[in-house]
């Protein structure tokens, strides 16, 4: 079985995304990590070279394969900001009808920038994702 790419490094969270040149787009990741920090009460941790994670958990699948993965995150990519909330997409719909401005993919929510998105809205969001299964299955 292949081995997870993906893992948790030492990087500080904070200087990553200091490194993102677009000041809007850095701006918002000091929001949602703000967000997802108070949400998790814990510290975030970056996971690979381009995502933060929060809330560790270890997964086990019934094929018996197992990985150390994070229940809520996001990461800056190129095109959006792509939020990794548990339940989300599938489990909130009343929710993400009053988000705003998004897209949606199996386990992800994509925002483009949280001027398109209710920030109480997006709060409940990550509240809620918190008590669903990690996104993982």
């Amino acid at each position: 079985m292949a081995e997870l790419k993906t893992k948790k490094t030492t990087v500080s969270v904070e200087d990553f995304i200091n490194t993102i040149a677009d000041e809007q787009k850095r701006k918002d990741c000091f929001t949602i990590l703000k967000m997802m920090e108070k949400a998790t009460k814990e510290k975030a941790k970056m996971w690979g070279p381009s995502i933060i994670g929060l809330c560790d958990v270890h997964l086990k699948y019934e094929s018996g394969r197992e990985l150390d993965w994070f229940k809520i995150g996001f990461s800056p990519r190129k095109a959006n900001l792509t939020l990794y909330i548990s339940g989300a997409v599938n489990g909130q719909p009343e929710l993400i009808k009053k988000l705003g401005k998004y897209k949606t993919s199996k386990g992800c929510l994509y925002i483009n920038k949280l001027s398109d998105v209710n920030l109480d809205v997006l709060k409940q969001i990550i509240e809620k994702g918190l008590k669903e299964k990690p996104f993982h299955k």
